[in-house]
């Protein structure tokens, strides 16, 4: 059977599936939709109520469907992985979400949003070098060039994911594949190459670190297993945490808006890192949570002046 033939089956064949009762609210696209990297991202495509999500496990390749009706996720997988793309369900749903400590009650707009959006928590995916690689790309550049450069870097050296998908969508390369990706392809994705060298560096120890990421104790250790690497720094070890890790407390610093948005909620007026640090305090360990409500209130600052422009990189 030729590998074309291969691909048409696995798209056809009947899914495994489950259903998870978390027992709880749960906003399923609130809390698995900040996994996807833009609208076109070809890892994740959400169609109507549906949530389609690539994975590569240790069986092999899987593709979910997520579906939340009457307070169940249906989830219906397609391929090799499809055992263990199941078994991550209540993990991608927030089950390891553990909100001890915190008080929403200490400002008032937390209160609010957290009684109006009561199904919101933090998913874990467990992928850290996934959530890495797409980090770095997004580091000093605008959203656009960054979800750019992943579709294209990804639907280029990434493997067609199976099951019978909305659109065409795509398993990240692994940690090697990241490696080999040529110097052109870099070019012509728009990536600036102190960005590529990051990643390409970060793959050399991509298993390595993954394993000691998932090892780590808290949140301080996984950010210091991260920022070891060459070109990782705070934002991109918080970025990274949030998505793979699901950790409460990690915080941007160093994002273009976030310090803005959040003095912009909590005070009414911006603020810069430092200030968005102590404003956050009283939260310490639920910090992240306290910026995903913020973000779900829509209660941001609004622009000054015009978008930062991409740059272009590929005519240099």
């Amino acid at each position: 059977m030729t590998l074309m033939a291969d691909a048409d089956a696995a798209r056809d064949a009947a899914p495994s599936q489950t259903v998870y009762s978390p027992g709880h609210p749960l906003d399923l696209m609130r809390t698995v939709g900040v996994l996807r990297r833009g609208g076109k991202d070809p890892t994740i495509a959400v169609d109507g109520p549906v949530i389609w999500l690539t994975l590569r496990t240790d069986s092999g390749l899987a593709t979910l469907a997520l579906r939340a009706t009457h307070g169940e996720v249906h989830a219906s997988a397609w391929g090799s992985g499809a055992a263990e793309a199941l078994d991550a369900v209540p993990r991608l749903c927030g089950a390891d979400d553990d909100s001890t400590g915190f008080d929403a009650s200490q400002h008032p707009l937390i209160e609010a949003t957290a009684r109006r959006h009561p199904g919101l928590r933090l998913t874990r995916t467990d992928r850290v070098f996934e959530a890495l690689a797409g980090s770095i790309l997004e580091q000093k550049v605008t959203g656009l060039q960054a979800y750019g450069a992943w579709r294209l870097l990804v639907s280029r050296f990434g493997e067609r994911a199976p099951g019978p998908t909305p659109r065409p969508l795509f398993v990240p390369p692994t940690a090697a594949g990241w490696r080999r990706i040529p110097s052109w392809a870099w070019h012509r994705a728009g990536v600036q190459p102190p960005l590529s060298r990051t990643l390409v560096r970060a793959a050399e120890r991509g298993d390595s670190i993954e394993r000691a990421a998932l090892r780590a104790s808290d949140g301080p250790a996984r950010d210091r297993v991260l920022t070891s690497l060459p070109g990782v720094g705070p934002w991109t070890s918080a970025e990274t945490r949030q998505r793979a890790l699901g950790d409460p407390d990690a915080v941007s610093v160093g994002d273009y808006h976030l310090a803005h948005h959040v003095g912009f909620a909590l005070t009414g007026s911006r603020t810069d890192d430092d200030g968005m640090l102590e404003l956050l305090a009283p939260w310490a360990g639920q910090r992240q949570r306290v910026v995903r409500l913020i973000l779900a209130s829509g209660v941001i600052e609004a622009r000054r002046g015009p978008r930062l422009a991409p740059e272009d990189n590929r005519r240099r």
